[in-house]
């Protein structure tokens, strides 16, 4: 069962806009003028397993989250959607808590919980009050330990999953739109491009043994980050980590196949029919730099100008201007994330729900002459500077929200994927890096037509 409560749905919905932290009021004032300053403890168990801890106290509830490095972009050939069932089998039990019992124990508790598979991660966190920590230690040590694997539990999740997918994608108007049909048109390699929430035929034929050699392999210590984030003492903390994971068996997880893309030279164009959509749509994804570069940086200040708010270029030529739609969507990583937790090849994209009475080649045309403009005529600094304000604005409204959960995912992923999770109070700093010079010469070559593919999604839902 996806474990889906609306009073956090908020917390999920992390957006290339929004990088969800916890912080108390001094911390906010005294950042105000130097960035993101959140104390970072990190460091490795003899098993493999990363750990980071970061104290906030201004409210006494806590975070604990781990988070595995598998996603759906590296499950197995002919299994697609099975890291996904993963997430589900999780919490059907484990060595000392039963089928469901996690979900119960959290909530009992006066917690909240949910789990998430992601491009490059499957994650499960739970937001509790501080003196229930260590029980929430325990309990994740407990299935990471030993899930409970059985016939029974793998057929039950079958059947969920494969009713998900049913429910939200292949009879859901734009259920894949654009968030699948994107990749899949986008990317070349088999590994970012397959239909990541799973071929029905694929996760129905998963086997027992199957679900354990996926266990064995992705889910090791050695293949996860521990994040704790919130209020609780960071000395007890961990004494307890240390006596609830530190004796948990490692194994060498499989090395990450090629993931690479090569350098898109050709447009691309891909139409879909939804027989359930009323509107048509379209979306355009452009193949983002390379994490953590500088033009990587000066897409995400690009994405901000182009697409986010209504002062963003695009808003103001096709919503305001033309009126093809009542609003623009996408960003970096758009529908599963942020521009910060995925690692490797990404789109930035675009996409939009617009009236019948408007074509696909209007549409594109108002795209090409917002990018053209960029490209040709640039930036200014103070357009720069509005774009960090409008980065730096969603970052401390969403400050002390959600016990920790944002900052425990930033946390979590620069430790995944970096090994250096202090890389979270440098976020700021790498944007006020970028200068005019460098958004030009960062869209001349990322937002090219060639660069770009477009998913033209027509309506037989009337």
């Amino acid at each position: 069962m996806k474990i889906l409560f609306q009073r956090i749905a908020a917390a999920l919905m992390i957006s290339a806009t929004i990088f969800s932290l916890t912080g108390n009021a001094a911390a906010q004032k005294s950042t105000a003028n130097t960035g993101i300053n959140v104390p970072v403890t990190y460091y490795t168990l003899k098993n493999g397993l990363k750990v980071v801890l970061s104290p906030d106290a201004s409210a006494p509830i806590a975070t604990v989250a781990v988070y595995y490095n598998i996603g759906f972009r590296i499950e197995p050939r002919e299994r697609t959607g099975f890291a996904h069932l993963f997430e589900h089998l999780m919490f059907q039990g484990s060595k000392n808590l039963g089928k469901l019992e996690y979900i119960r124990l959290v909530e009992s508790n006066g917690g909240v919980l949910n789990g998430s598979t992601r491009f490059d991660f499957t994650n499960y966190f739970a937001v509790v009050p501080s003196h229930k920590v260590e029980t929430l230690l325990w309990a994740e040590a407990d299935r990471m330990r030993g899930l409970d694997i059985t016939e029974e539990n793998l057929k039950n999740q079958q059947g969920v999953v494969g009713n998900e997918v049913k429910v939200n994608v292949l009879n859901q108007p734009y259920g894949g739109f654009p968030w699948i049909d994107l990749p899949m048109a986008a990317f070349t390699n088999w590994y970012n491009s397959h239909n990541f929430y799973g071929e029905l035929s694929d996760i129905e034929a998963a086997t027992l043994a199957d679900a354990k050699t996926f266990f064995d392999k992705y889910y090791s210590p050695k293949n996860a980050v521990l994040v704790v984030t919130g209020d609780f003492n960071e000395a007890e903390t961990k004494t307890w980590v240390e006596k609830y994971f530190a004796d948990i068996p490692a194994q060498e997880p499989d090395k990450i196949p090629d993931i690479s893309e090569p350098r898109q030279t050709e447009e691309k164009t891909v139409t879909k029919v939804d027989k359930l959509a009323n509107k048509p749509g379209i979306a355009f994804g452009y193949k983002m730099p390379e994490r953590g570069t500088p033009e990587y940086y000066a897409m995400g200040l690009i994405d901000q100008i182009m697409v986010q708010g209504e002062d963003s270029l695009l808003y103001k030529e096709m919503v305001k201007d033309k009126g093809y739609t009542g609003g623009v969507g996408g960003g970096i990583n758009s529908g599963l994330g942020n521009m910060f937790n995925y690692n490797g090849p990404m789109l930035f994209d675009i996409s939009l729900i617009h009236d019948q009475k408007f074509s696909p080649d209007q549409i594109t045309k108002s795209l090409d002459s917002v990018v053209a403009n960029l490209q040709q005529n640039g930036v200014t600094q103070k357009d720069i500077d509005r774009a960090i304000v409008k980065l730096r604005s969603g970052l401390y409204d969403t400050m002390t929200q959600f016990g920790g959960f944002g900052r425990a995912d930033l946390l979590a992923s620069f430790a995944l994927f970096d090994n250096d999770p202090k890389k979270i109070n440098q976020i700021e700093a790498n944007f006020k890096k970028v200068t005019p010079e460098l958004i030009k010469k960062t869209a001349k070559e990322y937002l090219r037509n060639t660069n770009r593919t477009t998913v033209v999604l027509k309506a037989e839902g009337k």
